[in-house]
């Protein structure tokens, strides 16, 4: 059954009957265990993957490090769970190494991501530091190309 998540996560638009017979196993089946992946989370929506630069709206993203203060009892999950509720944070990344979380958030303007930075995220208590950094431009996201064309694979031998 691994093999329908792998399916759905290079095409989400796949139709239940396509993805049962690639399966070999009946739509049924595949249904309900569709239905058992998200109510047990293992499936957590279905999204598709535009490229905003093409479409001309008005689009910045950043990423931003955080250094925080881990409370005791709880780690790190209580303040990601808190930045994790801020309609404009995409992601919340626990992380290893100089920092410890990752988030990559959306606005407006550059201006946006800097006052929700200022008067938002770095009043909280734990947050200790923090450094954004503005995409520029995507090349590859989630395993797909970004206003580039896939290389021939004739033309690498």
């Amino acid at each position: 059954m691994e093999q329908i998540l792998h399916i759905l996560e290079e095409n989400a638009r796949i139709s239940l009957e396509d993805l049962a017979a690639i399966a070999g196993r009946p739509a049924e089946e595949v249904a309900r265990q569709l239905d058992a992946w998200q109510e047990q989370h293992v499936i957590n929506g279905y999204k598709a993957l535009i490229d905003w630069d093409k479409t001309g709206a008005q689009r910045v993203q950043a990423i931003i490090e955080l250094r925080v203060s881990p409370k005791r009892d709880c780690g790190f999950d209580e303040i990601a769970a808190t930045i994790a509720r801020f309609d404009e944070v995409d992601s919340v990344l626990l992380m290893s190494g100089g920092y410890d979380l990752s988030l990559v958030m959306s606005g407006k303007s550059f201006q946006d991501i800097a006052l929700f930075v200022a008067k938002r995220l770095s009043p909280l208590d734990d947050v200790l530091s923090t450094a954004t950094h503005f995409v520029l431009r995507t090349y590859k996201k989630d395993g797909v190309l970004y206003g580039l064309e896939p290389a021939d694979e004739r033309e690498l031998l």
